[in-house]
């Protein structure tokens, strides 16, 4: 550890079972501890009432939950911009081939990648501040698609975009941890991700629908893009105004509901809300912990799939679906999507710490749909067309809950940041990997036509059994060593206190006693850190 930060704990014995007092820096606590300070003498003695809970839940609920939901509609939507364009002129306007659009995928998951380095720049800017500039300038970006006329110009479009909205997803998952409870959060996961997985391809496949039947000089993709850049820009201009840094700096919540919120999310994660530093030795405990690497085999699996969703709409020509008719087809599927996702909601919420279970169940139904992708007749177009839709329309729960699951399992802002990096990247090398398991010669059937044999056998096997399989590999390393700390919390108990020292105006050293929680520590430093299954 540094020298500047005064500890006695053991990090190298996880299941170390000293008492021995942590003691920290003012730099290297949790900043909200001042907020806290500051607010003790007025607050600490007031009762939150269940219906001052109730007030609290509705303004997360309604000004926070909503801007998080719509900005993660409109990155899937801009991410897949390119794959409706497909069906709007793209190919014709800018000359380029299927094989070629599959490296433009493969393009845009390779800056998506080499953005994850912007993590730590996350973690040390104003979260407020960095996502309405990420924000604003992938609307630019998203215009300037409309520029392009050849394969080179897409190329570099691409890889900026992902650049740019490499980081976005890790922020979103950041701030749910700073304003819900592992429990609220267990539940909203699934009906969050509807965004991207239902609502974003809904609104999508109708604007696509509108814009096939708009008759103007202008490509219709072009218009496409116009439409969602300038949503984006909008939504761009909402963050700027109420995305929240962290809860200190919600502009929505008084300052007793702050500081009730901070002592609950704290109180009930046992881990910090905030830190700006970047701690070289948390970025050493996730490198050597092997769960950050399971999760990251976990998403590379996974995300060898994650194609089939861009070549959904070229799947639904092929099958004989018009390109008007394929947009209401995706409308169709984002609805089912929709529906399963709430349906994963409800059984995450009556049955919680199941998430290896709720993992491989949404897997069936894709790896139902893939084996009959492969053996159905061609001829039989209405039930591959079903077949389709259903391997392509569950599996995004596996990846949700998985997300929520890398993040919410370790504490420490370094190390819960460097495990996005792991995971993010990881997802991005796999996307970069997975449009060309869609090219070559893979094996026609009787009539002739491409079957993707290749594809669909890696799909099932290493994405929708594989990953699944990972994922209780994951469950019972986590749940041995939650046996082990439950069974010390009932002997020791669950609040532990630890010291922050401070220097005053006369540049003599104050310790304070503060919660554990409020020292940034990592899930194998704080031994009453209890892990989510």
């Amino acid at each position: 550890m540094s020298e500047e930060k005064i500890s006695s704990i053991n990090i190298d014995s996880e299941l170390d079972s000293s008492s021995e007092e942590v003691r920290i820096t003012e730099k290297y606590a949790d900043p909200s501890l001042q907020f806290l300070e500051d607010h003790d003498e007025e607050f600490k003695d007031v009762k939150f009432t269940a219906v001052d809970e109730k007030e609290l839940n509705k303004r997360l609920y309604l000004w926070l939950f909503p801007l998080i939901f719509v900005i993660n509609a409109v990155l899937f939507i801009d991410k897949t911009t390119l794959a409706y364009s497909t069906i709007l002129g793209l190919f014709e306007s800018t000359h380029i081939n299927a094989a070629q659009y599959d490296d433009l995928n493969s393009i845009f998951y390779t800056g998506y990648t080499v953005g994850q380095l912007l993590n730590f720049v996350l973690q040390k800017s104003n979260m407020s501040k960095y996502m309405t500039y990420i924000i604003f300038s992938w609307s630019v970006v998203i215009f300037c698609h409309c520029g392009a006329y050849n394969f080179g110009g897409l190329v570099i479009l691409r890889f900026v975009l992902g650049l740019i909205e490499s980081t976005v997803v890790p922020a979103l998952e950041v701030t749910m941890l700073q304003f819900f409870t592992p429990k609220q959060r267990a539940t909203l996961q699934p009906v969050f991700w509807i965004s991207c997985v239902g609502a974003s391809v809904i609104i999508s496949g109708f604007i696509a629908y509108g814009v096939l039947w708009a008759k103007n000089s202008i490509p219709p993709w072009q218009i496409f893009m116009i439409i969602t850049g300038g949503s984006t820009f909008f939504v761009a201009i909402w963050v700027a105004l109420f995305y929240p840094s962290d809860p200190v700096g919600a502009k929505f919540l008084t300052e007793k509901q702050k500081y009730f919120l901070i002592k609950k999310i704290q109180g009930e994660s046992r881990a910090s809300i905030v830190q700006h530093v970047v701690k070289k030795e948390q970025i050493i405990e996730c490198i050597k912990d092997p769960i950050s690497w399971l999760f990251t085999l976990f998403i590379f699996l996974l995300m060898l799939s994650n194609n089939l969703y861009y070549q959904q709409n070229l799947l639904y020509v092929s099958l004989g679906v018009s390109d008007l008719g394929s947009t209401l087809v995706s409308v169709a599927g984002g609805g089912f999507s929709s529906i399963f996702h709430l349906a994963a909601a409800a059984f995450i919420y009556f049955r919680p710490n199941s998430t290896a279970l709720i993992s491989t169940l949404a897997c069936l139904p894709s790896i139902a749909g893939g084996i009959v992708m492969i053996t159905l007749p061609w001829h039989n177009k209405l039930g591959l067309l079903s077949c389709l839709l259903l391997a392509s329309n569950t599996y995004g729960v596996t990846f949700i809950v998985g997300l929520g699951w890398a993040t919410s399992s370790c504490s420490g802002n370094t190390k819960r940041f460097f495990r996005h990096f792991m995971f993010m990247a990881s997802y991005g090398i796999a996307n970069i990997i997975s449009p060309q398991l869609w090219k070559g010669n893979q094996g026609h059937d009787k009539t002739g036509v491409d079957r993707y044999y290749a594809a669909w056998i890696v799909q099932i096997v290493l994405a929708w059994v594989g990953a699944p399989a990972i994922a209780w590999i994951i469950h019972f390393i986590l749940s041995g060593r939650n046996n082990k700390r439950l069974a010390a919390i009932e002997a020791e108990g669950k609040n532990v206190l630890g010291s922050v020292v401070k220097t005053d105006d006369n540049g003599n050293e104050v310790i304070n006693k503060v919660d554990v929680a409020n020292l940034d520590l990592t899930d194998l430093e704080n031994k009453r850190f209890i892990y989510p299954l």
